[in-house]
Order: C-alpha cells, then sequence, then structure tokens
C-alpha cells in the first residue's frame, strides 16, 4: 500500500481527488498526522467513518517499531527502527542548550565508501522515501512526549544521492501547516555530489549545506572519500562558491581529524588557504574509532592547535561536542544493526 506521509499537502490535496474526496480533507489528515501526531486512521475522528476505513483500505501510515533504543551516559538517544520490509535504520537524539536535535538516515546502506564511516561496512539497499525519513521525527516524538527542535541530515545514507526524496522529506517538515519546523533548523550534509550543491542552491530553502571535506589535496581526500574521484577539490569548491554566491548563505565545513593523518599545522595552513574569502565556518569532529577503521583521534593538544589556527587566520572553526561515542551514536559510527548482532 502507499505510505500517506509520502505526500506533501499539496500531492495529498491530489490524491484524495483521486479518491473521490474532497481537497480540504488533505488539511485535516495534515493535521492529524503532524501536529497531533495520531498513529491510526481511526483516530482522526473529525472524518468520516467511511473516509477512515478508504484510507485504511489504500494507505500505511507506516509508523515505525523501535527494534531497540541505547541511552548514552550524556544522554544521547540511539534508535534502531524496524522500516517496516525487514530492514532497519539508525537515529540518534541529542540533547543541546539549544533544544533537542535528530540525526536522522536518508538510505538503508550507503554507496559512498568513506573510510572513516561504519556505514561503509553495509551494502546499500535502497533510497528511503519522503514518508519513512519523516516518520523518525514523528516515532521519537512519540517516544519522548518531546518536540524536535533541530534536523541535522548526518545519518545513515549521503542525502544527495536521494536528493528527490530527502528535498520533498524537508517540504513536509517544514509545512507552517504540519511539522513546522524553521529551513533554518535543518542541515544537510553531503559527501561532496557536486551537481546537487548547484541544484540546491536553486531550491530557495533556508537550511544550512554541511560539506564533508576532510582534507585539502585530492591524493589524501580520495585515500579516505572515494566520491573525490568522482567531484575533485577544485570542482567541490567551485560548486561550494556558486552555492554561496546564489543564496548568500554560509557553508559549514566538516574536518575530521585523524591522527598523523590531517591533523597537522601544514594541513591547517592548506585549509585556510582553500577556504579563504568565503562564507563559511568550519566544524572540527574528533574522528570516531570504528570497527576496522584506518585512522585513530587526533590528538586534544592538536586538535586545540589546529582550531587556533584556522581562527587566528580568519576561519571561524569549532570543535564538535562528542556526543554518543559509548553507544556507537556519534559522528561516523552509525550502522544497521539488526537485534541479533
Amino acid at each position: 500500500m502507499k505510505n500517506i506521509k509520502d505526500y506533501n499537502l499539496e500531492e495529498l490535496k491530489e490524491e484524495l481527488k483521486s479518491i473521490g474526496e474532497k481537497a480540504f480533507r488533505a488539511e485535516q489528515i495534515f493535521k492529524w498526522l503532524y501536529v497531533d501526531k495520531v498513529t491510526s486512521f481511526e483516530d482522526m475522528t473529525n472524518l468520516s467513518l467511511e473516509l477512515r476505513s478508504k484510507l485504511a483500505e489504500n494507505y500505511t501510515m507506516c509508523n515505525y517499531k523501535i527494534l531497540r533504543k541505547q541511552e548514552s551516559a550524556d544522554g544521547t538517544k540511539k534508535y534502531l527502527f524496524d522500516v517496516l520490509d525487514g530492514n532497519a535504520i539508525e537515529t540518534v537524539l541529542m540533547e543541546y542548550h539549544h533544544g533537542k536535535t535528530l540525526c536522522v538516515s536518508s538510505q538503508i546502506g550507503c554507496k559512498m565508501g568513506c573510510k572513516f564511516c561504519a556505514s561503509t561496512g553495509i551494502p546499500f539497499i535502497r533510497n528511503l522515501t519522503p514518508g519513512e525519513i519523516v516518520e523518525q521525527i514523528l516515532a521519537v516524538e512519540q517516544d519522548t512526549g518531546s518536540k524536535i527542535s533541530n534536523i541535522v541530515f548526518m545519518g545513515i545514507g549521503e542525502p544527495f544521492d536521494n536528493y528527490d526524496n530527502v528535498m520533498k522529506a524537508i517540504g513536509i517538515l517544514n509545512n507552517q501547516k504540519g511539522l513546522n519546523i524553521g529551513a533554518r533548523h535543518i542541515s544537510v550534509s553531503t559527501s561532496g555530489v557536486v551537481p546537487r550543491i548547484y541544484d540546491f542552491a536553486e531550491e530557495g530553502f533556508q537550511c544550512t549545506l554541511s560539506i564533508s571535506l576532510h582534507a585539502t589535496t585530492n591524493e589524501k581526500r580520495s585515500s579516505m572519500m572515494p566520491v573525490n574521484n568522482a567531484y575533485p577539490i577544485e570542482e567541490l569548491m567551485k560548486a561550494c562558491r556558486a552555492y554561496i554566491a546564489k543564496t548568500n548563505k554560509r557553508i559549514s565545513f566538516e574536518y575530521a581529524l585523524a591522527k598523523e593523518n590531517n591533523d597537522n599545522l601544514e594541513d591547517a595552513k592548506a585549509l585556510v588557504k582553500l577556504l579563504k574569502g568565503m562564507l563559511c565556518h568550519v566544524n572540527l569532529i574528533p574522528i570516531n574509532k570504528i570497527e576496522n577503521g584506518a585512522y585513530t583521534k587526533s590528538t586534544n593538544e592538536n586538535i586545540m592547535k589546529f582550531r587556533d589556527y584556522l581562527n587566528e587566520n580568519g576561519i571561524v572553526a569549532t570543535i564538535r561536542r562528542e556526543l554518543g561515542s559509548d553507544i556507537e551514536a556519534a559522528c561516523g559510527q552509525l550502522r544497521r544493526k539488526n537485534q541479533k548482532e
């Protein structure tokens, strides 16, 4: 059956008309789904019994089952969700002073093969649909009884490899008649799928674009991130400058510091040179150890020296707060474990 959460509001109006119903019912259903957050068509009590029956016969609500929930010592929660077809994804809830941030997945598995990411160790199965992406937020809000204020597309998968579904999901999340999460509270991360950076610039969303950079030379970046073979640094930087010129929005560059690999002063100098003059911010990430991973975490001393050098030379840089590493919920540690693993 069709997932009713796969439709944005305008599409839902057309869908209802196709089954002989009035378009205005779509707004009622949208409110039930995203404001009242019901989990059954039966609960949509201002709809006729006939319409509720028709909806149940033709659509699913895609209510995720929690296969496992782990809580870190720092309060971070990691969910393993059954996506109802025999597959599972992970979603992470993080607590910050500015509210609750949810790190969502966009694919089951990932094709990118980044050497510092645990998702590399699992095969790509398929893209998540818009409704399956949105359901991660709904399922966590239902479990915790609290509102998610920020969304980061930094879970399993490459969002720009599932571009259309991710864009539709953002539209549903952002809709004022639905979840009403402001676009400025949504961040989308890409490993550097250059054509989609140009596309994203045209979308008009006020979301934050995050670029996983992690190195300043093609040789080093390709060894860490195979996507660089298709879209080398020169093309990536050209696309980033075009994005900034089009949107006048700052890009956040993610840079995972790996010991004796990309964390020395020469790397910092090269990064300053690469980003000089760009409207940007650098998010330094102490790389997290993963099973069979090739990299280890840089020393705290090197991390702080790297940050200070960037700041002293005109590049705003901060060190990402490490959350959830004790339950493998930190950056790069997500995978798609089943219950028996």
